[in-house]
């Protein structure tokens, strides 16, 4: 199936490695079950970089795109505990999308993951969704599970730590291709996602770590 959902949440960040062990354990033993245990937030999927350029990337699913300028969400981000507080004040080279799901195609989910981020202009938003949405069809590609757009929000998008430093990306758009092979992937990235009339800003491969859906909570 599509990604569930219609809003997304995405994280990366870089870490000190004299602290990632404990980023690692916060991670898995706390952060993630609490983000997907608030109301509407659906599942998470934890990722680490093959060739990117931050290591660790993650995504969360929520029910609607508003799930993400909730109470309950709004509540989460005031009281975070201190073990958070701890590690996301220490994030190095740190990005946030919130953003919203605005096609999905194909089956099911991939261990392996594409990112193509596209900075649109002010004039290209209907041409370029249109463009996009014509290329998210995975068809009978070996090593491509499925594909989804992720429109990001600019005021939304913003940096916890520093809300107020500038962000040229809050408003790019992000392109998740899922996927078995990262080899095809990546010749996916650069073949099919060149000429969208939107310039490429990066692109990036991962590996899945692991995820979480509210069903395991």
């Amino acid at each position: 199936m599509p990604l569930p959902g219609k809003g997304m949440l995405i994280t990366w960040m870089d870490v000190d490695p004299a602290e990632e062990q404990d980023f690692n354990l916060w991670y898995d033993r706390e952060h993630l079950a609490e983000r997907v245990g608030i109301e509407g937030f659906l599942e998470a999927r934890r990722w680490i970089a093959e060739s990117a350029p931050t290591k660790y990337f993650c995504t969360y699913s929520t029910a609607t795109f508003e799930t993400l300028s909730s109470p309950a969400y709004k509540a989460a981000l005031a009281n975070q505990t201190e073990w958070s507080k701890k590690h996301i004040s220490r994030f190095r080279n740190p990005g946030r999308v919130v953003g919203r799901i605005t096609a999905s195609r194909g089956f099911g989910r991939g261990g392996a993951l594409g990112v193509v981020s596209l900075r649109p202009g002010p004039a290209t938003g209907d041409a370029l969704r249109a463009k996009v949405h014509g290329l998210l069809d995975p068809g009978t590609l070996s090593g491509i599970i499925a594909m989804h757009l992720i429109e990001s929000d600019p005021v939304l998008s913003q940096n916890l730590t520093d809300p107020n430093a500038a962000n040229p990306g809050a408003a790019d758009w992000h392109i998740l291709i899922d996927g078995t092979d990262l080899g095809a992937i990546t010749s996916l990235m650069r073949d099919r996602f060149q000429n969208t009339g939107a310039p490429v800003v990066s692109t990036a491969t991962y590996r899945l770590l692991w995820d979480l859906a509210k069903a395991d909570l």
